[in-house]
């Protein structure tokens, strides 16, 4: 039996796992991160989920389940949107058990504990000073996103921070952390903090208005804490102040001392050969995630938006150059785990674009739904659920473009789409984006998904890309395509 061939989003497509904190335990990894709701009234509504591959098949992934719920939390029963189960990560303790970090929107940081990696964790209690202050109860920054960090020498640090100012999510009299990211060592109780981290200590990434003349102009510390090592190099990963971007700073040690590596990716491959905001391949949102080695590749884990909004969140991976200890940029494509381009023969769902886009562009998504009637997005039928996936892209209207990178097209001759609408026209197929056409299919009005006659395609050599663009009237939604 052939291997299966590994997509963006690698998860299924009714799952909505965003914030991804990959891990390796034994000969698996494991994703740990926020569980958003399908078409959800606010971030993480759901509760926490894990999923896992085998190292050797990173397309095999398994459905661990739910690894800690709300009712497991004392405050669980607080209402979901100042209060969602916002992004977590986890390390194993010097007692070999598993120590599971989140937060929940309040002042806490806190922590669950299992004997196993992706079984049922039981809520352990809040970070806390010696005294039996709880971490953020003395007047500190906001506490956010919570990145765990276990040592070589077993030493383990927690960091934390939020530097978005003047936000609704800042209650109580609480700060942004405008001095940036913090860290606070932990003893091996893994809930207490060290002795000499009672003053707030600060990594040197910095938030906005205290960047000037340190090398994190523009690309100033917002949230998603993550930290990694790499050979002797320590790499902080975070969410910049263009939120759609995920970046990296270095240091020889974890506490202090870390200069701007660059950015990693951004889910709407701005920056990338100079992209500016405006020609952004994807409409954006928030960006959370890490860096992870697997199998001697580097990958860079992140998740982008569907729905029209940022409240329902998918994971995505990328593997990354990795040159002489700096990480270059990665551009989003369609087959980020796959070790290369997808097969030119068989069907694909069109919900695994990894550009998308109206004939105006793409615009950043923010907090508040909302809809444009020229534009495309991902979604699905029916309600949040757990089983039968079946997204696909609604509303392609004139001018829109879905693009899908990267494909083995040598010996493919033929191309046919599936979708359903009142369009008609035609979709016209190329290899670069708003390029000269290689296929072109007839669309007519249908209220059934229909596969509409296939085309030719001109010969193609080597790893392309796929851009289909609907030209004519009305909307089609498109949910499938197939090279033969």
């Amino acid at each position: 039996m052939a291997a299966l061939q590994a997509f963006n989003p690698y998860l299924p497509s009714y799952e909505y796992v965003p914030d991804g904190e990959p891990h390796v335990w034994g000969d698996r990894v494991y994703l740990y991160g926020s569980h958003d709701r399908f078409n959800g009234y606010s971030f993480c509504l759901n509760d926490y989920v894990c999923w896992s591959a085998p190292l050797n098949d990173l397309a095999d992934w398994r459905y661990e389940g739910v690894i800690f719920s709300r009712d497991q939390d004392p405050h669980g029963n607080r209402n979901r949107i100042q209060y969602g189960f916002a992004a977590p990560d986890m390390c194993q303790g010097p007692d070999g058990r598993y120590y599971f970090f989140y937060f929940m929107g309040d002042h806490y940081i806190k922590v669950a504990v299992c004997d196993e990696p992706a079984g049922r964790y039981e809520y352990l209690g809040v970070v806390k000073y010696a005294d039996g202050v709880a971490l953020g109860m003395r007047n500190e920054p906001k506490m956010f996103d919570p990145g765990v960090f276990v040592d070589d020498d077993g030493r383990i640090y927690l960091y934390s921070g939020f530097a978005l100012q003047s936000n609704p999510i800042l209650l109580h009299g609480e700060k942004p952390t405008v001095k940036g990211a913090m860290v606070f060592e932990l003893e091996p109780d893994m809930l207490t903090i060290k002795p000499g981290y009672e003053d707030v200590h600060y990594i040197g990434v910095p938030g906005p208005g205290a960047a000037e003349g340190t090398g994190y102009e523009g690309h100033e510390f917002l949230e998603a804490a993550s930290m990694r090592k790499f050979g002797d190099t320590y790499y902080f990963v975070y969410s910049s102040q263009l939120s759609h971007e995920l970046c990296y700073a270095t240091s020889d040690n974890p506490v202090s001392g870390f200069r701007f590596g660059g950015v990693l990716i951004s889910n709407g491959d701005i920056g990338l050969d100079g992209r500016t905001a405006q020609k952004a391949t994807n409409f954006t949102g928030n960006n959370h995630g890490s860096l992870i080695e697997l199998n001697g590749k580097y990958y860079v884990f992140y998740h982008r938006q569907t729905n029209r909004h940022q409240f329902s969140r998918q994971a995505c991976a990328e593997e990354i150059r990795f040159e002489d200890g700096r990480f270059l940029q990665v551009e989003t494509t369609s087959c980020g785990l796959n070790g290369g381009p997808l097969t030119g023969k068989g069907v694909y769902e069109a919900r695994i674009a990894c550009n998308l886009m109206s004939a105006k562009g793409t615009r950043f998504y923010g907090a508040f739904r909302g809809l444009k009637g020229h534009e495309p997005y991902f979604t699905q039928t029916g309600k949040d659920r757990e089983s039968n996936p079946d997204q696909y892209i609604a509303n392609m209207r004139n001018g829109a473009t879905a693009g899908f990178k990267y494909f083995a097209l040598d010996d493919t001759r033929r191309i046919a789409i599936s979708g359903k609408g009142n369009a008609r026209g035609r979709m016209v197929v190329s290899t670069r984006m708003h390029g000269e056409p290689v296929a072109s299919i007839d669309v007519t009005p249908s209220t059934r998904i229909t596969t509409f006659p296939a085309a030719a395609l001109k010969p193609q050599t080597g790893a392309q890309a796929l851009y289909f663009t609907f030209e004519g009237t009305g909307a089609f939604d498109f949910h499938q395509f197939e090279l033969n």
